[in-house]
This record gives C-alpha cells, structure tokens and sequence, in this order.
C-alpha cells in the first residue's frame, strides 16, 4: 500500500499513457505517477475498424482515469518521413486521434515518432538477443520511447534540469 504522503513529496502527480499506433498492433505504454518515466506497458493486437479500435482504445483509457493515480493525458505517435512529410499512417494517427478526442475526456497531444521503432529495437537488442521475443515487445517498448520523449518535452515547463546552486545546499 503507498504511503499517503508520498503524493505531498511530489509538485506534480499524473500519469499518462503513451500509444504507438500500427497497422497490427497498438504499444501502448504508462507513465510512472510522477510522469517523468516511461515504462512499457502492453501491446494490443489491432482488430476491427477505426471505430472498433477506438472504443477499445477508449476502454483502456477510462480503466486508466478509474484508478487512484488517475490519467492527465494520452499521447499519441505521429509518424513522418524522415524529412518531416506525411504519409498514409499519418492520415491513418490523425483521424484516429480525432475520434479518440470524441470519446474520451482528457486531453489527446501528437507527439513525433520518427525512428522511435528503431531506438526501441536497439534497447531491446541490448537485453534480448532473440529476435521473436524482441517482436513481441517492440510496439510496447516504441511506445515508451515516444513517450518518454514527449515527458523529457515538459521538463523545461516543470522546471526540471534547472541548476541548484551548490552554495544553496550548504
């Protein structure tokens, strides 16, 4: 059981989920409850039409927003090409984002995604030299990387990295 004043040692305390959106499975990935880390989560495999995925997309959600450490928002994989231009999955996360933010109540962001596949290969190559298995993890762990990039995005908002002055601790 968490101590109840562990919330008070925090400024912040949210949650968000992070999705790496693909045409067979969906990474999905959470935030820990001071949404400064990332951590692979699940990879659900994708069944159904747009509308079928949002629904299911929406029920992982909410399931998120009932829980005690709640849901401050969802952050979604934006592909582009390398040289920024969009493609078909980009047009594919857009109008998925758009019926996501009709059903659910907290706020949907896009967050860039370019080589985020690759980063969470080579993080997971790192660990698991076979391959099948890293497979199987690879949409979760791209998740998390898309997401941790769009938590490192706030720090500057949050203040963090901001150098204490040493003669401040003395």
């Amino acid at each position: 059981i968490p101590d109840p004043g562990f919330r008070s040692c925090y400024a912040v305390y949210v949650r968000f989920l992070g999705i790496d959106y693909g045409q067979r499975r969906i990474g999905l990935a959470i935030s820990d409850a001071t949404g400064l880390l990332a951590r692979p989560w699940k990879t659900l495999v994708r069944q159904g039409n747009a509308s079928q995925v949002a629904a299911a997309l929406a029920s992982e959600i909410a399931s998120l927003q009932s829980e005690a450490d709640g849901l401050e928002a969802v952050v979604l994989g934006f592909p582009r090409r390398l040289n920024g231009e969009e493609h078909d999955q980009s047009r594919a996360v857009r109008a998925m984002a758009d019926q996501l933010r009709r059903v659910v109540k907290v706020p949907l962001h896009l967050q860039d995604e370019r080589l985020s596949s690759r980063e969470a290969e080579a993080l997971l190559s790192r660990t698991e030299k076979d391959w099948r298995k890293r497979k199987l993890q690879l949409d979760a762990v791209a998740a998390a990387v898309i997401l941790q990039d769009y938590l490192d995005s706030l720090a500057p908002a949050r203040g963090a990295g901001d150098e204490t002055d040493s003669e401040e601790l003395a």
